[in-house]
């Protein structure tokens, strides 16, 4: 493929901001220099626009298969690419539920055929499947995601010897959603007592509540501590949980943590106006939650960002409190939403969050960073164009996005996928584009 030369842009990178240009040969990074010249490459002038590595979510639910009426494979990565997230890594509850090697295998199948974007999967843990988390291949997966909380079908995993010869038994990374289901039941109950069906959405913070993720996240911390798991917490809704997790850099830790943007965006103020819109699992909680997050991010407790997109269709999330199903579409605005907390997360920081620390993490090759002989994935990101998120310039299949009415103040302009201008200013290349990850494990 040709070589394109970037010119005049303003890298964000490994902490440092500086002018630079970039050359690309398709799929790597060639050359990074102050004043590069080619004859014959194919010249892009940023014109001082930012450069960024590409993001890398760790944490999408792309609904395919079973649930494609949502979304798909195609529509969730195409999304991604306009928000300048390059790699995804899908959970695995969808339908069948990614719990054997065999429907891991043709969730890559799927995404070799239609994905936007580089890809890759986590294998599912139940009460049941420790022969096939033993079984798999290091190489053959993002990691093991452990519902520790309510979730699809059978995989909640609630047995407590089951959950610790898991962490005894695999050297994956073992993600885990931390909700504790004894309290949530609880507090459900409750709520139905009080309300019937017409549950308020305000009483999901509280039914879902800070002590239902403290007690959970606690104890799978103690346990990785205990049998030397590495651990990688989902999702922290709770200034309580911060404490849980060592400040410092990712690379000399065994146990991380992860926060998604709706938890560093929105507060238990904003049911009123967004109600379902706003309901994810663990719930968007206070204010000073909030802080505390944007606080972690930026002493390290709290090592990377990701979205937790899972779309849902308009007409599910207007069903009561008890039937209108959690989560929401993130990865199309994720990017414009963390410059927008520019003041308590500087970028540079925030791409380490979702650039360089998933691939530390993960151990992905060659990406995350802009280096020379790294594939170049990369995007374009113009500081002074402002827009308003409305329903018209919403991709996601589901047609809705929680922050509609809300104005931006930077835009996605362009993507690079291996080397390749992938997403230009709304316009798409063909799918099929992507590349399965691979690791160095």
């Amino acid at each position: 493929m040709a070589q394109t030369l970037l010119k005049n842009c303003r890298l964000v990178n490994e902490g440092v901001e500086k002018e630079a240009d970039v050359l690309l040969s398709p799929p790597f990074i060639e050359c990074i220099d102050s004043n590069i010249s080619h004859p014959e490459a194919q010249v892009h002038d940023l014109q001082g626009n930012y450069l960024l590595p590409g993001l890398i979510d760790d944490q999408v639910h792309f609904r395919e298969p079973g649930l494609t009426h949502k979304g798909t494979i195609a529509s969730g990565s195409k999304a991604a690419l306009a928000g300048g997230i390059t790699t995804f890594m899908e959970q695995p509850n969808t339908n069948p539920q990614t719990v054997t090697l065999e429907a891991l295998e043709d969730k890559y199948a799927r995404a070799k055929e239609t994905s936007y974007t580089n890809y890759s999967f986590f294998l599912g843990g139940t009460n049941d499947n420790l022969e096939v988390i033993k079984s798999v291949d290091p190489n053959q997966c993002a990691g093991i995601k452990l519902f520790l909380g309510s979730s699809t079908g059978n995989m909640l995993v609630d047995n407590e010897e089951v959950i610790e010869r898991i962490f005894s038994n695999t050297p994956l990374v073992i993600a885990v959603h931390c909700e504790d289901e004894r309290t949530i039941r609880h507090n459900l109950a409750l709520a139905k007592e009080k309300y019937g069906d017409d549950i308020p959405m305000e009483m999901h913070p509280i039914i879902r509540s800070e002590e239902a993720c403290y007690l959970s996240s606690s104890r799978a911390v103690e346990l990785a501590r205990k049998t030397g798991a590495r651990l990688h917490v989902f999702h922290l809704s709770t200034g309580r949980e911060v404490p849980l997790f060592d400040a410092g850099p990712l690379e000399n830790k065994q146990i991380t943590a992860e926060v998604c943007i709706h938890h560093l965006w929105f507060s238990d103020e904003d049911y009123a106006s967004k109600g379902s819109l706003i309901k994810w699992n663990p719930a968007v909680k206070q204010a000073s939650d909030r802080m505390s997050l944007r606080q972690a991010v930026m002493e390290d407790r709290i090592d990377i960002i990701a979205t937790d997109h899972a779309p849902h269709t308009w007409e599910e999330k207007q069903n009561p409190y008890t039937s209108a199903p959690s989560g929401g579409p993130l990865v199309q605005h994720a990017l414009p939403a963390l410059w927008e907390m520019k003041n308590d997360i500087p970028i540079a920081k925030w791409v380490e969050k979702m650039a360089h620390n998933p691939a530390i993490r993960f151990e992905i090759d060659r990406r995350g960073y802009i280096r020379e002989g790294y594939y170049g994935d990369l995007v374009e990101v113009d500081p002074t164009t402002s827009w308003t998120v409305e329903k018209e310039n919403v991709l996601y299949q589901c047609g809705w996005s929680p922050f509609e009415g809300t104005t931006f103040g930077s835009k996605v302009k362009r993507t690079w996928l291996n080397g390749v201008c992938a997403y230009d200013q709304g316009e798409f290349i063909a799918p099929g584009t992507g590349m399965r990850v691979t690791y160095n494990r």
